[in-house]
């Protein structure tokens, strides 16, 4: 279960006319550690418990099992999280034969969008939208465990 992705900041809102789906999610971490990350999420109706390993040098590929749990679980573990729940909507977009997956920010993150991309590969070429913007896949300021301690409206 080999998770490759790549993100990239976004320049501005046109991604929202072309989302297919948009939900409201919410999550926070049961453990931060780079080297295994653990998250809740609840994802509109449905909530998830997943586990992420620390990334390689290139900060595209790291090892990511996830499981479906109870909605009702979900929010007790939230209540166990560390500090600062992301709070987020996520737009799916599809462009070519790839699906953006788009997060605004809300709360203490408000003014962040950024774009992720799963790959097949670490080389496999992919169409950049125009409302895609710079690159920061190896930059950990960008991940979702680093923002729900060091919020963006801080830097």
């Amino acid at each position: 279960m080999l998770e490759i992705e790549r993100k990239f900041l976004v320049k501005s809102d046109a991604y929202k006319n072309e989302a297919f789906t948009q939900k409201r999610i919410k999550q926070g971490y049961l453990n931060s550690n780079p080297e295994r990350t653990v998250r809740i999420r609840i994802k509109d109706n449905k909530a998830y418990i997943t586990i992420k390993g620390n990334s390689n040098a290139s900060g595209m590929s790291r090892f990511e099992w996830e499981k479906e749990i109870p909605v009702e679980d979900a929010q007790n573990l939230l209540l166990l999280c560390e500090t600062g729940v992301i709070d987020k909507t996520r737009y799916e977009v599809k462009i070519a034969n790839n699906i953006y997956e788009v997060d605004e920010f809300h709360g203490k993150n408000e003014g962040l969008e950024m774009a992720e991309i799963e790959l097949q590969s670490e080389t496999e070429s992919f169409e950049k939208p125009d409302w895609l913007g710079e690159e920061v896949t190896n930059d950990k300021r960008y991940y979702n465990s680093y923002l729900s301690k060091n919020p963006f409206k801080n830097w």
